[in-house]
């Protein structure tokens, strides 16, 4: 103790420490005799005179009782605007506290109290509303009970969930105002109205040909119309459509790694929970329903497992050996060549499936078999993502991380293999696809299509057909030999956010070729989320190690911010030669139709503005403003760095200030043992 002690006093002798201010709890025993014996007060003093010498050379006694006034009038002033309860005091302050503020508003004028008044009642509605509206948020209770059976690390694979749900409904939106609303209310009468024809089956619905290829699912549908001005026309608002989708979702992704990461990055390794916070102040006292204490029972549980897991293994790590660092290194070296090994093995099967299915001898095969070739690529992507994670699984516990570490390193393993495996096997279709196909976009957007609908149907058919009667077998026959080997389930987090970063990035990747794809994504997600609250509630277990959700949040959001840049990159490579071919590779059907392309129609636009619209344009894109625009960023990153640099003096500040409001918290009971002692003494 006496250690620990010498430690906080020595942190509470640094800079930042010792210029702090008193807090307004301070300032109630600032008159006392034992204020002055406090460990801070001990601490500051020496450093505080030698501060304030030479101001209180300069300006006298006056500077003090100007710097008293404020000490007693700054928190105070801060403090008069927060409600009561908000407020880290008992009762009784409090009720002093309340008193205080009767006497403040007597002491100011009329216009001064109701404009206090007003703001106060602002508050309060705002807060009404904050939580009517919290109420309304889609599977909050669901969300709850997860959390407190599983932990918060299941609860934030289904708030992942319902984000990508928010996402997706916005890029309905998008669709339908920009793409599908104009296509259809100008459309012409010289195209064939869609109706469902002879030759159309029910198998057109799984590969995306027939009606379904002819429908407003596909490019092909959307074509020029009657709008057909030059800056306002169905081309131009399509490209609008899409990279409103594109640039909104990138605002949206980075904007939520940020703070999550910088929530990590505050409340991680930089600051260590004390157990008995988690303890002592972890409950909340409004809980009143028993369904609902015990799920906060069961969550102040896992977050205890969790935390006594990370300190074993911290404890084991800093124990090793100079030789069994060097043993550790050389074997997560042979691990990860396996691992590089293992994924060349499946873009390689990739490769096969593709050339398998694009070959032109294979419409005279059974309608079966015939369907089987066309889904042959999404099966063995899916049969590749669905093995190889699991193998790195294994891989990653003979590398002795933490729990959260090795969920983090299976995650980017992971991720890597589906998007390298999406991203080798729309490089086979650019590739292999014919030049004289009569629309090569729709075709393109057929493989997106059923890369959807395969991966929805995997997720489906896995649980009702595969988990689901796993548990049944080992609820019926819970001492059969089938019932041991299969053992029990548990909800593997990393392997299905997995799933759902990939729906999502072919989402992306599809979208300019198959606009309805976001429906689509939001029909999927939407059953995607009950089947697996089922498959959660009904099949799995709890983890018996938990991890950190905060941490492996930042992740998931990270992990779509790389599936997005696929997605402009696929657009990029796909639309690059229709530049450089001057035409030669135009689309034959869409908007973008008769040897127009996306660079064509936006010329156009361009050279219809006024000339000053011009000039200002040519500039913009221009290397000439990329002087400027470097400045700009420069000056831009250089506040932001000098804005994190005072916070984090900031937050060393608060630190220090937490430790010395300990240190006199354990010198003031010490002192009210010490009275105790010498009462009892006395009688």
């Amino acid at each position: 103790m006496e250690a620990h002690e010498s430690v906080d006093l020595k942190r509470l002798m640094s800079e930042e420490s010792t210029v702090s201010t008193l807090s307004s709890d301070s300032c109630e025993y600032y008159q006392t005799e034992i204020f002055d014996l406090l460990p801070s007060i001990q601490a500051s003093r020496p450093e505080q005179n030698r501060h304030d010498f030479s101001e209180e050379t300069n300006q006298g006694g006056r500077e003090a009782g100007e710097k008293s006034g404020q000490l007693s009038r700054g928190p105070r002033d801060k403090t008069s605007m927060q409600p009561l309860r908000n407020l880290p005091m008992c009762i009784q302050g409090k009720r002093g506290a309340k008193e205080r503020r009767k006497l403040e508003i007597n002491d100011i004028n009329f216009w001064e109290s109701w404009r206090k008044t007003q703001s106060t009642n602002r508050k309060r509605v705002r807060e009404q509303i904050k939580e009517a509206l919290s109420g309304l948020v889609p599977w909050r209770q669901t969300l709850r009970t997860i959390e407190g059976k599983f932990g918060v690390g299941v609860k934030s694979y289904f708030v992942f969930l319902r984000y990508l749900i928010y996402l997706n409904l916005l890029h309905c939106v998008l669709i339908g105002g920009f793409i599908v609303g104009p296509s259809i209310f100008y459309r012409t009468d010289e195209y064939e109205p869609l109706i469902f024809k002879e030759s159309d089956s029910a198998l057109d619905f799984f590969l995306g040909t027939g009606y379904v290829n002819r429908s407003l699912v596909f490019y092909g549908f959307y074509t020029r119309g009657s709008l057909d001005l030059k800056c306002l026309n169905t081309p131009l608002l399509y490209l609008a459509g899409i990279f409103s989708i594109i640039f909104l979702s990138l605002i949206l992704v980075v904007r939520r790694t940020t703070v999550g990461y910088k929530h990590t990055w505050m409340l991680g390794k930089r600051y260590s929970m004390n157990v008995s916070y988690k303890i002592f102040c972890g409950w909340d006292f409004t809980i009143q329903d028993p369904t609902a204490a015990a799920l906060k029972h069961g969550f102040i549980r896992n977050d205890l497992k969790l935390f006594l897991e990370e300190q074993s293994f911290s404890l084991r790590a800093a124990q090793r050996t100079l030789g069994e660092k060097v043993r550790l290194y050389l074997l997560r070296i042979v691990l990860n060549l396996i691992t590089l090994s293992l994924l060349g093995g499946a873009f390689y099967l990739i490769y096969f499936a593709t050339q398998t299915s694009l070959k032109k001898d294979n419409s005279g095969h059974h309608w079966l078999v015939s369907l089987l070739l066309q889904y042959f690529p999404p099966i063995t992507i899916t049969f590749v993502n669905l093995v190889l994670p699991h193998i790195f699984r294994k891989i990653s516990s003979f590398e002795d991380y933490s729990f959260t570490m090795q969920v983090n390193v299976t995650l980017l393993r992971s991720i890597f293999l589906k998007l390298a495996s999406l991203g080798i096997y729309l490089f086979f279709v650019f590739t292999t696809t014919e030049q004289d196909a009569k629309c090569k976009e729709n075709q393109f957007g057929r493989e997106m299509y059923k890369l959807s609908i395969f991966n929805f149907l995997a997720t489906f058919f896995s649980v009702f057909f595969f988990n689901y009667p796993r548990k049944l077998v080992q609820e019926t026959y819970p001492r059969s030999s089938l019932a041991r080997i299969s053992g029990k389930q548990r909800f593997l987090i990393p392997f299905n956010v997995l799933d759902l970063v990939y729906s999502q990035t072919v989402s992306w990747v599809g979208v300019y070729y198959c606009p309805l794809l976001p429906v689509i994504g939001i029909v999927s997600l939407v059953v995607t989320f009950y089947v697996k609250k089922f498959n959660v509630m009904r099949c799995c277990v709890p983890e018996q190690r938990m991890f950190r959700g905060s941490s492996s949040s930042v992740l998931f959001h990270f992990m779509l911010l790389l599936g997005l840049f696929m997605c402009a990159a696929t657009l990029g490579f796909n639309h690059y030669p229709l530049q450089s071919t001057e035409g030669r590779n135009a689309s034959s059907c869409g908007p973008f139709r008769n040897e127009q392309t996306m660079f064509t129609v936006t010329g156009g636009c361009v050279k219809s503005l006024p000339s000053p619209a011009q000039t200002a344009i040519r500039y913009l894109t221009s290397e000439a403003f990329a002087l400027p625009l470097i400045l700009a960023e420069i000056i831009f990153l250089t506040s932001y760095v000098s804005r994190r640099r005072a916070n984090q003096r900031a937050i060393e500040r608060l630190k220090d200030m937490l430790v010395m409001s300990s240190s006199d918290k354990r010198f003031l009971v010490k002192q009210h043992a010490t009275m105790l002692r010498q009462r009892n003494k006395h009688h």
